[in-house]
């Protein structure tokens, strides 16, 4: 099945900004929820933006009425609630199931884990400690949503990105596995266009693949 217009959490962030414009430019009809409209700058026939929270089950569901995929690239900001990324993923797991929509594709960091395929080095695990002592409310939150997207019955991709920097596109990037074929930082520029991929790719459902340079 070819999706085609997705419902797009996090749309208003620096990544979300820039998967937001290639997901218009490629065709796709998109419905953004944002808490600050105004914060969504860009203006587009294919785009509604819904005002709301991704707390709020009642704004996730009025985001994804219509829709036949989505894409999930919200986190954490200061203040943000202890279980942020987990309460929202299970808002949109609900929705989504009530309206029998399938594919989900969440963007999360490097210190998740994916004991399957990562083949960490010593850099990496001095990395992934150092978060659970410097940030361990993120990190706890990207696991536990983890787990709620393996629960889910839903196809689901976690696409898992390093240190993501404002630098110029260069039209490349590597897709590994924390340890495998991977560098340490991606331009969010590039990282969008492996994101919106995903949309109509079927590789790599059910797993969390790692992108840089």
């Amino acid at each position: 099945m070819k999706h085609n217009k997705i419902a797009l959490f996090g749309g208003s962030g620096l990544t979300g900004q820039h998967v937001l414009s290639l997901a218009l430019d490629q065709g796709f009809e998109v419905k953004a929820l944002a808490r600050t409209p105004r914060k969504i700058s860009q203006s587009h026939p294919n785009l509604e933006v819904v005002q709301g929270d991704v707390l709020h089950a009642e704004d996730v569901l009025r985001s994804i009425e219509g829709t036949d995929a989505v894409v999930s690239l919200f986190g954490h900001v200061k203040d943000s609630p202890k279980w942020l990324q987990t309460r929202g993923t299970k808002n949109i797991i609900q929705a989504m199931q009530d309206e029998n929509i399938k594919k989900i594709i969440s963007l999360s960091g490097g210190g998740l884990p994916f004991p399957e395929k990562d083949q960490p080095k010593f850099m990496d695990k001095a990395i992934r400690f150092i978060m659970k002592i410097a940030v361990p409310k993120v990190l706890n939150d990207a696991i536990e949503h983890a787990e709620v997207l393996k629960q889910s019955g839903l196809d689901w991709i976690i696409v898992r990105a390093p240190r993501l920097t404002e630098e110029s596109k260069k039209g490349e990037y590597r897709v590994g596995w924390v340890g495998v074929n991977a560098s340490t930082k991606i331009g969010r520029a590039d990282l969008a266009p492996f994101i919106v991929d995903q949309i109509n790719d079927e590789k790599y459902i059910h797993q969390m693949p790692f992108v840089s340079y």
